[in-house]
């Protein structure tokens, strides 16, 4: 008799399937090109031109090293774009399916809850990190730095990385759709919101607006960050629901200060500035069509997400309400099941009081 063989449950290599399987090992191997550049003097030399020029600021307590955007920025952006499809892999693997397995998730929410372990996770560092960046800049208590001497075109080391990483992070998103086998009707609502980040952050840090971005996106992530912990304990108990209160209150708290604050910077603060024209040597971009475009931006998309919140909370409305038919409709014959054994019993005592042999016995 023949040996029977085991069936390879290897994906054959280069496939679809192995891709997806390895992704995070492939993606390792070539960031891994990238630390092994630095580790030679030639490439490490080639590698330091490739990075923005360094400029330094002599003062008279100390010297500050500053940095300034560039076209070889992209390089930088790609590698950390490379890191950040590495951490969604690892957090995905040791803490997120760990969990899935324990909970025992349908589809539809094994998905969003995947989705919003990412995302709470993001948020979180994100808001860390950048609230960080504003207390020791010192821009919440001094909001007129936010247009006071512009264009900021120079940046400390923590803004510049911070952008990058911002940068880094969303554009590895797009790679997720296929390597997280997104659903086909999933995929436009994740490349709206993808596109709608990149073009924000991106806008800001090369229009050299990088303070007021920094601002409305620390505001932005705070309020993402309780939505997705929220689903999260959502998933965990469907009874828990009180955060979903407090994120809509603080969503449209965070849209009207997002708002103001655009429109104090951009509207008025720019326009009085003492710098005016458009000149890209400097980096200035403090003409009229500008601020009018970065404010219909900002306007139409805190609009986009008002409608979004409007529709998410009137279909939380027509579900609550529809559970709560539900269980009126599940009383209601349980009531009457009630009601029809005791007259069913009533019933019987009032037949055998009137039987024969119960008038018998009254009589005697």
């Amino acid at each position: 008799m023949g040996i029977r063989k085991k069936p390879n449950k290897n994906p054959p290599v280069m496939s679809h399937e192995f891709i997806i399987q390895n992704h995070a090992d492939i993606v390792s191997c070539v960031a891994m090109v990238f630390l092994l550049g630095l580790m030679f003097e030639k490439t490490k030399s080639k590698l330091n031109k490739k990075k923005p020029s360094k400029l330094e600021i002599s003062s008279e307590e100390s010297n500050l090293n500053m940095f300034h955007h560039g076209i070889k920025d992209l390089a930088t952006i790609f590698f950390y774009m490379l890191v950040a499809i590495i951490m969604h892999a690892i957090i995905q693997e040791y803490v997120l399916d760990k969990i899935n397995r324990k909970k025992h998730f349908s589809k539809t929410k094994h998905s969003k809850f995947n989705e919003s372990g990412q995302l709470s996770a993001f948020y979180l560092f994100s808001f860390g990190w950048g609230a960080s960046i504003l207390l020791s800049e010192n821009f919440l208590s001094n909001p007129v730095s936010l247009w006071e001497e512009y264009p900021h075109t120079l940046m400390h080391f923590q803004m510049k990385f911070y952008y990058i990483c911002q940068m880094g992070y969303w554009l590895h998103a797009l790679p997720e759709l296929y390597f997280q086998k997104t659903k086909k009707e999933d995929i436009p609502r994740q490349l709206v919101y993808i596109s709608l980040y990149l073009v924000h952050i991106a806008g800001a840090y090369i229009l050299n607006l990088n303070r007021l971005g920094l601002v409305l996106l620390v505001l932005h992530y705070f309020v993402e960050f309780l939505f997705h912990v929220s689903r999260l304990v959502y998933f965990s108990n469907e009874n828990r629901q009180i955060g979903f209160t407090v994120w809509a209150v603080l969503f449209v708290l965070g849209r009207l200060l997002t708002l103001s604050l655009s429109v104090l910077t951009v509207g008025f603060g720019l326009s009085t500035a003492e710098k005016q024209g458009f000149d890209l040597a400097t980096g200035n971009f403090n003409v009229l069509f500008v601020r009018v475009t970065v404010l219909a931006a900002i306007c139409l998309t805190q609009a986009f997400m008002m409608w979004k919140f409007i529709n998410f909370q009137l279909r939380r409305w027509r579900e609550h309400a529809q559970a709560q038919t539900l269980k009126k409709k599940q009383v209601a014959p349980k009531s009457k099941s009630k009601k029809d054994k005791a007259n069913g019993v009533n019933g019987v005592n009032s037949h055998a009081a009137d039987s024969p042999r119960a008038r018998k016995e009254k009589s005697s």
